[in-house]
């Protein structure tokens, strides 16, 4: 039987493969991570992989209290788009059920590869932004 440590350690190490395949702009391989860690883990795996992306998005200064999405335009962007905006909200606000609600949503509408693709380029745009 694995430990939680384990299991944990195992998710950081998926969601650190994302971003060093996205950070190379190899989209394959962000795919091809997301679905060695399906086939391993199964959905479950994969939405503690974006969620631990939606916590590198979101750093170590989160506010204290409710969190609002600031995203003008919001309605017109892309699904992938809209769903990474609010995926990242419901991760700042300590909203797991949301977090669950919207993966399950991607799923079912057949969206969920592009979503995360999206969510691991918005991980990294994140990351330059505050190098930079």
């Amino acid at each position: 039987m694995r430990q939680v440590t384990d299991e944990a350690q195992q998710t950081l190490d998926d969601a650190t493969a994302v971003l060093r395949s996205a950070l190379a702009g190899d989209g394959d391989a962000v795919v091809g991570t997301f679905d060695a860690v399906v086939d391993r883990s199964g959905l479950a795996g994969a939405y503690e992989v974006a969620w631990c992306l939606a916590a590198t998005m979101v750093g170590d200064a989160t506010p204290v209290g409710a969190c609002e999405l600031d995203f003008p335009g919001i309605d017109q962007a892309g699904y992938d788009t809209r769903w990474v905006a609010r995926f990242v909200s419901a991760y700042a606000n300590d909203d797991a059920d949301t977090g669950e609600a919207l993966f399950g949503a991607a799923v079912a509408d057949g969206q969920l590869p592009d979503c995360l693709l999206t969510l691991a380029g918005s991980t990294v745009a994140t990351l330059r932004s505050r190098a930079g």
